[in-house]
């Protein structure tokens, strides 16, 4: 398979080989990003799953409408009483939801650490690339602090390399068993975002970063 070096790749893209990865950082001194105007951030109301799922559906983290509600069922159905103190939405000038965060921590019990962990942060397709991933990110990670969290982390992968260069600007950085364990995964967004943060990582070639 030829390998186009000018590839462009997207914000979300099924082209990049997937691996699993995880970031972390302390919850003090936290970066703040205000929000561009026109936008507000406005926290889970009674029947916001149906946004929930279109703005991760747009942003590619679902291709159905089916899949959305087998993930909300998995992470929130059972937990919807705390998500007006944790799962974070921005909206726009007409009330229409366009970006979401969850302050949250690990429901499927597999880390015992105590740590929050920022949820299925999506900014919908339309509103990309309009300075709304770090006020969100930002202020879900606030959120995070106030409810008593010291420590955070955020389960991520490859394929989403533009937000894994996000959570690297604000400070985040891999955890080192999945430095270790997921090594090519974060030489894939070593040469896709050229963070300096992952200095310590070989840039991956072409051919490592595609499937093929």
């Amino acid at each position: 398979m030829a390998i186009n070096m000018d590839m462009q790749f997207d914000n979300y893209d099924s082209r990049i080989k997937y691996y699993d990865l995880m970031l972390e950082r302390d919850l003090d001194y936290l970066p703040c990003f205000p929000l561009p105007d026109g936008y507000r951030f406005v926290f889970y109301r009674q029947g916001d799953c149906g946004s929930w799922i279109e703005i991760e559906k747009s942003a590619k983290e679902f291709t159905s409408y089916e899949q959305g509600m087998a993930a909300w069922g998995k992470y929130y159905a059972a937990n919807e009483d705390i998500l007006p103190k944790r799962m974070v939405f921005i909206e726009n000038t007409d009330g229409q939801k366009v970006a979401t965060a969850t302050a949250y921590y690990d429901v499927l019990g597999q880390d015992t650490s105590g740590d929050g962990w920022l949820h299925w942060v999506a900014v919908h397709r339309e509103y990309q690339r309009r300075g709304l991933s770090k006020p969100l990110v930002s202020y879900a990670l606030d959120v995070m602090g106030k409810l008593g969290y010291t420590h955070a982390k955020i389960p991520t992968q490859s394929t989403s390399w533009v937000a894994c260069k996000v959570y690297l600007d604000l400070g985040f950085r891999p955890i080192p068993q999945n430095a270790a364990e997921n090594r090519k995964g974060w030489e894939i967004v070593k040469t896709l975002t050229g963070h300096p943060a992952l200095a310590s990582f070989r840039p991956a070639a072409m051919d490592e970063i595609i499937v093929k």
